[in-house]
């Protein structure tokens, strides 16, 4: 799909994820890119840093400062460090005295009441008018796959804390999958291994610089052979620092991979048969940032049998496709208001 041509004004999209929040304004682009962490005064409520400088902050705060992620796995678990989060981006990329129309990326999974947590922070932050797009979608738009047209398209999304895969045809989403495995989970399956094999305990900090330094989904793709972690042992409490080969580092991150291979896999075989040749041709797009991970494309290539493409900067994908939404606004509003009135009918 071709991008919309934006116009300049001060609407904004956001990609809200678990681990990175993204921003972009309308008719400039990419305006903010921050970690997805918020530390707060425990005594008084205050919050005391946002993103990059809070993310520093994780493990290493006095007592009365808590640094937290408000997001798992794509929702909404802390409401009111999510709205003050979110508040601080929106005045930081428009200044505290603008109201403007804000298109936010949501899992395809969340329920109604979480859809319409993710609205109430929104508006809450400041936003005149809150509207939802679903991350695979806004990650098709952004890597400009033909999502107008009869022709299959099919996205996989790999982000923090979720994956978002989905075929899309004629403008919707024909079938989906949100799956709560991410690049967190990766890290986790790196500190399991680590506390299992040699019974020493590491932060996740240490566990995502073993992941980017010789992590791989496939032998011989790692960008190093080995790396040092430092942590304390178990049975003795005293700090230590071992080796890890890439082949350890691949051993443990087998498991949540499979995860997202075999969802993908689930998908393909819910596919309506007369869009699966479509696929068949045009392959899988892959974007979000865990799917830089060396080996990945070529791993779902291998399982799948399908040709593998990844998004050139997969980490703005998603944001990037929101932005392009931005001029389809008037198309957003008659769309809730048909979800409105659907659900007053119903209920």
């Amino acid at each position: 799909m071709r991008l919309p041509t934006l116009v300049s004004g001060t609407d904004l999209a956001v990609d809200l994820g678990t681990a990175n929040t993204v921003v972009f304004r309308r008719g400039e682009g990419i305006v903010l890119f921050e970690p997805s962490v918020v530390a707060m005064d425990q005594q008084t409520g205050q919050v005391y840093a946002v993103g990059e400088k809070a993310r520093q902050m994780l493990g290493r705060t006095p007592a009365t400062i808590v640094a937290t992620r408000p997001l798992r796995h794509g929702v909404i678990a802390d409401f009111e460090t999510t709205e003050q989060m979110l508040g601080h981006f929106v005045r930081r990329v428009g200044g505290s005295g603008l109201r403007r129309a804000v298109i936010v990326c949501v899992p395809s999974g969340l329920t109604q009441v979480e859809r319409d947590a993710v609205v109430e922070a929104t508006l809450a932050a400041g936003a005149r008018e809150a509207h939802l797009i679903e991350e695979a979608m806004a990650g098709a738009i952004g890597a400009e796959l033909p999502v107008e047209d009869a022709v299959a398209s099919l996205v996989v999304d790999v982000g923090g804390g979720t994956s978002e895969m989905a075929v899309i045809a004629l403008g919707g989403i024909v079938v989906s999958t949100s799956l709560p495995v991410g690049g967190y989970d990766l890290d986790d399956a790196v500190v399991r291994f680590v506390q299992d094999q040699h019974r020493l305990l590491v932060g996740h900090e240490q566990a995502e610089r073993v992941k980017l330094e010789v992590g791989s989904a496939l032998a011989g793709h790692a960008a190093a052979p080995e790396t040092e972690v430092a942590g304390r042992y178990m049975s003795t409490g005293m700090l230590a620092r071992i080796t890890l080969g890439e082949d350890e580092v691949r051993q443990a991150l087998e498991r949540p991979l499979n995860r997202i291979v075999s969802a993908l896999k689930e998908l393909l075989e819910q596919t309506p048969a007369q869009l699966a040749s479509d696929i068949a041709d045009r392959g899988v797009t892959l974007v979000g940032g865990s799917t830089l991970l060396p080996g990945f494309p070529e791993l779902v290539g291998g399982e799948t049998g399908l040709p593998v493409s990844r998004d050139p900067e997969p980490l703005t994908t998603v944001a990037r496709g929101a932005g392009a939404a931005l001029a389809e606004l008037d198309t957003l509003r008659r769309t809730q208001r048909r979800g409105r009135r659907s659900r007053r009918r119903r209920s």
